[in-house]
């Protein structure tokens, strides 16, 4: 299996860096957006000025408007928000995309009201077609530059998810299989949280420390969790766990991370998410993740006080406090 004509549903800095990637395998890619006048400057001066200014996209990558190329396409990365998912998938799925393409699930994070993972989502819309995923971490600005990277392919068909495998691959970027969906889009979603919460601690000035000792509780807490949701326990330490949680709660690319330091600074969540310009899907995702936890009664301290400075107006400090005035436990525990 290979692929001829892949679309990428998305032109934000995510779905720009895929397209990328994909031009450089592929005869020519298509990037799906909504905006006439991007899609035509992307076009003329190959380089998404707003979103990735540094980068020059191949002459084989297209720019476009039209829904219609997912009809003849054979392969549909959909990098869209989160909240934008089902809305996109139901309009294209209005518009006709074949059975025989295969969807690429490219977003992280899980449904508020459904609490339904990307993938699920996805289905409702195309109950016939081969669904995969892919996470890692992955920032779009080095997977543009072609730094070395690696990420996690997640599919049911084992002859679909080679051949992903073979197109995400070069001599700079290592991809892998794994059949554990729910954990692979569980583990992407949770982590923009606690990227948060390092974010926070940053702004804070609370050291190294801090973080670090975040970073394992976060794992332990996204595992716990995770697993109740029906990820396998083995996927949360790889790549779309552990790896993407250590990009995010560390790196000057992550969002998520730039909110946190941001209401750690003293700013308020709207200002935040204002100053930074794109989407952090934490802001959202926590609120999903927060309710699925409720639903599966899952211990899951470092969510909690997240939830509760983005959403119950808790003081940065005051949030910590909650977490060091927590009656002592085992560390395995």
């Amino acid at each position: 299996m290979t692929f001829e004509n892949p679309v990428v549903i998305g032109s934000g800095s995510w779905g720009t860096a895929l397209a990328i990637f994909l031009a450089r395998k592929c005869p020519q890619v298509h990037l799906l957006g909504r905006d006439q006048a991007a899609a035509d400057a992307i076009n003329e001066t190959h380089c998404n000025q707003h979103y990735l200014p540094k980068s020059t996209l191949p002459e084989n990558l297209i720019a476009t408007t039209d829904q219609n190329v997912v009809k003849t396409a054979d392969l549909v990365l959909f990098v869209v928000p989160t909240s934008a998912t089902r809305a996109t998938a139901e309009k294209l799925a209005a518009l006709g995309i074949p059975e025989s393409a295969v969807l690429l699930s490219c977003s992280k994070g899980i449904e508020l009201d459904s609490g339904k993972r990307m993938s699920q989502i996805i289905a409702d819309s195309f109950p016939e077609n081969r669904i995969a995923v892919l996470s890692g971490p992955n920032h779009a600005e080095e997977i543009a530059e072609g730094l070395p990277a690696a990420a996690v392919i997640g599919c049911l068909q084992e002859e679909v998810g080679e051949a992903l495998q073979d197109v995400f691959a070069n001599e700079r970027f290592r991809s892998y299989t794994n059949l554990d969906i729910a954990g692979i889009e569980l583990g992407g979603a949770i982590k923009n949280v606690f990227a948060i919460a390092a974010g926070v601690s940053s702004g804070l000035k609370l050291g190294d420390n801090a973080v670090s000792a975040l970073v394992p509780r976060a794992l332990a807490e996204m595992t716990r969790l995770g697993t109740a949701l029906g990820g396998n326990p083995d996927t949360f330490p790889g790549l779309s766990g552990l790896g993407d949680l250590i990009a995010t709660c560390f790196s000057i690319h992550s969002r998520n991370h730039k909110v946190g330091l941001a209401l750690g600074q003293g700013k308020t969540l709207k200002q935040a998410v204002e100053d930074l310009g794109m989407v952090a899907e934490g802001v959202p995702n926590t609120r999903s993740i927060y309710e699925a936890a409720r639903r599966v009664e899952a211990r899951t301290p470092i969510l909690d006080v997240v939830y509760a400075m983005l959403y119950q107006d808790v003081p940065p400090a005051e949030a910590l406090d909650r977490l060091f005035r927590r009656t002592p436990r085992k560390e395995g525990e």
